[in-house]
């Protein structure tokens, strides 16, 4: 059994669990790592009552995402901006689509076709200061059967996204 939990993306000049917005869940993320740009990634094994990421994005006037990892083979990614709004996203659709036949549920139900997704996740990006390429994401949101680990599709995907790790 893989990991279950939650990674809050944002970029603050301070903690983010310091925000107001997130004072329900301070105590309970952990810094997972910090990316350029002031960006921070914070994690949390399990469910953390945390807002809508509409509603953080308000608050805290930037976008903001969070990828709710399932298993460790596939991640539900919500991700919302002040004035891009908010959208659903996939990693590991075929892994993704098991877990949610259990409860009846599709794919459609919950998240954007990868193009759709791609496109948004261009105007998030956007949003945040970082112009990138449709492709790539659009490549990544496509994968049925990942050949990584969630966190690395994850990562992979923060990279697309113009969110990316400090140069060692």
């Amino acid at each position: 059994m893989g990991f279950w939990g939650v990674y809050l993306v944002g970029r603050s000049g301070e903690p983010l669990p310091e925000h107001p917005a997130l004072r329900e869940a301070r105590g309970l993320l952990t810094l997972r790592e910090y990316r350029a740009d002031g960006w921070q990634v914070w994690c949390h094994p399990g469910d953390p009552p945390l807002r809508p990421m509409a509603a953080l994005a308000d608050a805290a006037r930037a976008p903001v995402l969070l990828g709710y990892v399932m298993d460790g083979v596939c991640v539900a990614v919500e991700a919302a901006g002040p004035y891009s709004g908010s959208w659903y996203a996939c990693l590991g659709r075929a892994p993704m689509a098991a877990h949610l036949v259990r409860d009846g549920t599709t794919l459609e139900d919950l998240f954007l076709p990868p193009e759709d997704a791609a496109a948004r996740a261009v105007r998030w990006a956007a949003e945040s200061g970082r112009g990138v390429a449709e492709g790539p994401l659009l490549e990544l949101l496509r994968v049925e059967e990942p050949e990584w680990s969630a966190d690395e599709l994850f990562s992979a995907f923060l990279d697309r996204l113009g969110v990316e790790g400090l140069r060692g």
